[in-house]
């Protein structure tokens, strides 16, 4: 790639410059702790996105998904994500073995605000806790304990303009199915028969397998 003509900013005076400050009551709505109506998301939220990065600063950001309210709060300091079987790569639990320092992104399906959370975590193999997040049989063998260091919400103008929940948008058909991927960038070897079987109806049977 050429970069020639490339402009960078450099500091966050020349950052200013471009984009202004932000209001007092934006730059000072973070909190220390969860109100009743973060409680209230939490309760509500079925998705949400954790950014992790390892001691070298490199980062992933993973989804978590499960019924409403799959996030315990313990108390108004401490949230606990429970793990659910995937592809056992672990990026995120490995990165939070080298670096505690996570940030969540919690949705709520038809919302343009979010639910933002940033803290420290830790990995735990069992707690009493474990028992609430039983789904469809499945009890998590690891959770992602969080301690909050700041709490608050984040206004919706990325999803209007993106228009994400409005349907008449939607053309999930336009970009290749899964099974096509699959077989393009990650299983060369295996048949796209077999794939499209593996990635079809019976696939949402197995997500607590």
């Amino acid at each position: 790639m050429d970069l020639t003509g490339v402009t960078e900013v450099s500091d966050e005076d020349e950052l200013r410059e471009l984009i202004g400050h932000p209001l007092p009551r934006v730059l000072h709505k973070q909190r220390a702790a969860l109100h009743e109506l973060d409680r209230q998301w939490l309760a509500l939220s079925p998705f949400c996105l954790i950014a992790t990065s390892d001691a070298a600063g490199r980062c992933d950001v993973s989804p978590k998904g499960d019924p409403a309210g799959f996030t315990v709060v313990l108390d108004d300091r401490t949230i606990a994500v429970p793990e659910r079987p995937g592809n056992r790569r672990a990026d995120g639990f490995r990165n939070i073995l080298a670096n505690p320092h996570v940030g969540l992104l919690y949705f709520i399906p038809g919302r343009g605000d979010t639910l933002r959370i940033n803290g420290r975590a830790r990995l735990v193999r069992d707690a009493p806790f474990f028992d609430e997040m039983v789904v469809e049989g499945h009890r998590p063998r690891l959770a992602i304990l969080v301690e909050i260091d700041e709490v608050f919400h984040h206004c919706s103008k990325a999803f209007l303009r993106s228009r994400l929940w409005q349907a008449d948008t939607w053309a999930p058909e336009e970009m290749a199915p899964r099974a096509v991927i699959a077989k393009t960038l990650e299983q060369q070897d295996a048949s796209l028969a077999e794939l499209e079987r593996y990635y079809g109806p019976e696939y949402a049977k197995k997500l607590y397998a």
